[in-house]
Formats: structure tokens, sequence, C-alpha cells
């Protein structure tokens, strides 16, 4: 604990929080606007798996990569793929600190709750893990197993989970911190 405290202390300024969420965020958007639509226009309306939070199974991935097609399979490889390989380390590293800002701001860093700051890490890292297991099917299709559909869904949900309950968290010690923020403004009036 007290190493993670130590490297979250170190880098608890406004400054680097501040630039890792903005680009963290232009990411996310460029995603969001650009490679993401890019590869659903092959998709039918059918999600892509990076965007299934409860995992998926063998006929849908299939169904999907069968829907896609040639060229958008490749789209899916080589557009949206790329940039979802730096989004989990922006994540990861933002929001661990933005947590941490926050627990200190509290007065809560040095305690066990020190802990949830590695909950974005855990998304980051199951959000690589998905990548690879999809960059993995997507070159092996159509011989697509049942273990690298399943082992791939796992990380999914692993990601979707460990990242909503760290959002969960995250407004419960924003909530806190309002109520805080109020109490000591009706003091001082």
């Amino acid at each position: 604990m007290k190493r993670l405290t130590n490297f979250m202390e170190s880098k608890n300024s406004r400054k680097i929080i501040l630039g890792l969420f903005i680009v963290t965020n232009i990411v996310y958007s460029y995603m969001l606007m650009v490679t993401i639509p890019k590869t659903m226009e092959f998709s039918n309306g059918m999600k892509l798996l990076d965007m299934m939070p409860t995992g998926y199974d063998w006929n849908y991935v299939n169904e999907l990569f069968n829907t896609l097609g040639e060229s958008g399979r490749e789209i899916y490889l080589k557009s949206q793929i790329p940039v979802d390989m730096f989004y989990p380390l922006l994540f990861g590293l933002s929001y661990s600190l933005i947590f941490a800002y926050f627990l200190k701001k509290l007065g809560k860093l040095n305690s066990s709750f020190i802990y949830l700051c590695l909950l974005p890490i855990i998304a980051g890292l199951a959000d690589y893990l998905e990548n690879f297991g999809i960059i993995k099917m997507l070159n092996n299709y159509p011989d697509i197993t049942e273990t690298m559909v399943k082992t791939t869904s796992i990380f999914s949900v692993l990601k979707s989970t460990s990242t909503s309950i760290f959002f969960i968290a995250l407004i419960v010690i924003l909530i806190i911190l309002g109520i805080k923020f109020l109490k000591r403004n009706k003091a001082a009036a």
C-alpha cells in the first residue's frame, strides 16, 4: 500500500491529471465519433465486441464477423483496434490519478481506499486482453474456437464490471466531497 500511495502522491498534480484526462477523452471521443462508426458501417446494426459489456458467444462473433465482411473486419483490425491500444493505458492512468486526487481531498489517500485506484488499471488491463483476443479472432476468422471467444468475452465482462464499479465509487466520493463542501460553506456563513 505504501508504494501505491507514494506513486499516487507523486503524480497528484492538477496539471498532470487534467492533461491526462483531456488526452484520454480526446482518444475516446475519436473512437466514438470516427473509428467505431467507421467499423459499424459494415455491421448492419450489430454491436462491436468492444461495446458489449455483458459479453458474447461463439454464434454472435461468427455472425458479426460474417456481417462485417472482409472490408469491415479489416477496418476493425486496422482502424479501431490500433486506436483502442492507446486508450486503456490512458484510461488506467488518468482515472486512477483522478480518484487519488479526490481521495487526497477527503484525507483518505493513506487508507485502504487507495486500492480503489487500481480499478481503472484493472479495467485497462482487461481492455488490452480483450483487444488481443479480438485481434486473434479477426486474424483467425473463420477458424474461431469456443475457447477464444469465451476467454475474450470474460475480459470484456471484466473490463465493463471494473469500469462500472470504479465509476460508482467515483460518484460516491464526489457526493461525499460535495456534502463536505456544502457543510463547510454553511458553517462559514
